[in-house]
């Protein structure tokens, strides 16, 4: 396909989402393209608007308004503050919020460990986890990752980093698809899961 180099800067930004792959991001990219007028000043002005009014919380990772940092779920008092749920991505802490099995807090990782990618453990929020572990008085921490085989490349990382530490570390039970995701599970697995977590052991 004879492309522009517009067009290819703009297949190439596409591209980078998660889930949509070089064709996808071709016609995407089209399609906006040809609905100037409609869908991409649409799309501009919803991009412009996330940009300016929404940001992570300094705290957990969340998408939160800019305006309410730390957001609502730090600093809800109702919260089991003595359990962490660490979890890969913004989204996967929405859908175990959406779930309704766990009150405690969350920690975004924003990422995972994965060599494939280049990206190691730098780009992730470790030393913010190793600091609300100290200074929050945290008991347990739930590492909520995926199944795939980089997450848990990530959770056994973790699971050694914390082990010295004075806390329960445990996993979601149940019910996760093996070398799925949080995202591809429903609200009433995923609730299970959390409720019937099970206790991380040690590698032998």
């Amino acid at each position: 396909m004879k492309t522009f180099p517009s067009l290819d800067r703009l297949i190439a930004c596409l591209s980078k989402l998660p889930g949509i792959g070089r064709r996808s991001a071709e016609r995407i990219a089209l399609k906006l393209v040809v609905q100037r007028d409609g869908l991409l000043r649409e799309l501009i002005a919803a991009l412009q608007e996330a940009g300016d009014r929404l940001g992570a919380c300094s705290v957990c990772g969340a998408i939160t308004p800019s305006a309410e940092n730390p957001c609502s779920l730090c600093k809800d008092t109702a919260r089991d503050g003595s359990v962490l749920c660490v979890v890969e991505d913004p989204v996967d802490l929405l859908l175990i919020e959406a779930a309704g099995a766990f009150r405690g807090r969350y920690h975004v990782l924003m990422g995972k460990i994965s060599p494939m990618q280049g990206e190691g453990i730098a780009h992730l929020r470790l030393e913010a986890l190793r600091r609300r572990i100290e200074t929050e008085r945290i008991q347990e921490v739930i590492l909520a990752l995926n199944s795939d085989v980089e997450s848990e490349a990530t959770a056994s990382f973790l699971r050694d980093q914390l082990a010295a530490r004075n806390v329960r570390i445990t996993r979601p039970a149940m019910g996760l698809p093996v070398g799925s995701g949080i995202a591809y599970t429903d609200t009433v697995t995923l609730a299970r899961a959390m409720k019937h977590r099970q206790q991380c052991l040690p590698q032998e």
